[in-house]
């Protein structure tokens, strides 16, 4: 094997890596670049980038008078621009309709990517809230999944993600719902709604007049708020948080019957 096929093959072998490096970096505290479903786009990112990367470095390798060094530099150096998109978040930029145009098959398969990402996240939320669970049980699970990530992240983490506030969220919500529950009266609801900062929002103001029907609605958002805790866990990168196990409770003894002689009543 000649010595240009073998720096073409290191280079297209340092550039995969250097693409899933960059890949990963890109990604990070986002998801998972590699989940069920977003494994295969990524995997195609990767493998198109990296055959571009050794094709375009093996042409001016070629023009440079095969010099392998220039493929291994810009090989490896080349599939840096996946985080690019990362380190200009929030920079305003006006690109060229060339430079787009060129790019475009990247954006897009960096798109699909990312759709992936955001369905995995969502069903490993979904797998952590059992649709069954009570609302006491749902508020366990929260001081549950609560505790784990105020174990794990450090301090500026729980403040940047309000771990808190998601805690605080489910809570009113589903307090509400259990007075509800309990067909509390009217006003004692009303009352409740109005000394939360619920009061002030609208879509619960609206459905007072139907009880039952606000209280569907307080049980999916604080469903919904739970989720958001368990994204938390996810873009992290807890996935080994287990599901909520409900305590089992034990059956109540039952009375044991009275033993002598039944006592005479007038």
């Amino acid at each position: 094997m000649s010595r240009e096929a073998v720096a073409l093959a290191l280079t297209f072998v340092l550039a995969c890596a250097s693409a899933t490096f960059f890949l990963l970096l890109r990604c990070e505290g986002k998801g998972r670049a590699f989940g069920t479903r977003s494994r295969n786009w990524a995997l195609l990112v990767i493998i198109l980038t990296s055959l571009l990367s050794a094709g375009g470095a093996a042409g001016l390798a070629v023009l440079g008078r095969y010099v392998p060094a220039v493929i291994l530099s810009l090989g490896v150096a080349a599939p840096g621009s996946l985080c690019l998109g990362r380190i200009r978040e929030g920079i305003p930029e006006r690109r060229s309709v060339y430079g787009a145009a060129s790019t475009l098959w990247l954006g897009l398969l960096l798109a699909r990517m990312s759709e992936g990402m955001a369905e995995d996240k969502l069903d490993w939320c979904e797998r952590h809230v059992d649709g069954a669970w009570h609302p006491d049980e749902l508020i366990l699970a929260a001081h549950y999944y609560h505790d784990y990530l105020s174990e794990r992240l450090s301090a500026e983490d729980r403040k940047r993600y309000r771990i808190r506030t998601l805690l605080q969220d489910v809570e009113t919500r589903l307090d509400i719902v259990m007075i509800i529950d309990a067909r509390a009266p009217r006003s004692k609801v009303v009352a409740a709604i109005n000394a939360s900062r619920l009061g002030r929002e609208a879509r619960y103001q609206r459905n007072l007049g139907d009880l039952s029907r606000l209280g569907g609605r307080l049980e999916h958002d604080a469903r919904r708020a739970l989720e958001r805790m368990l994204a938390v866990a996810y873009v992290a990168g807890l996935y080994r948080l287990e599901r909520y196990a409900i305590p089992v409770r034990e059956p109540s003894p039952e009375p044991t019957e009275r033993t002598g002689a039944p006592r005479w009543h007038p």
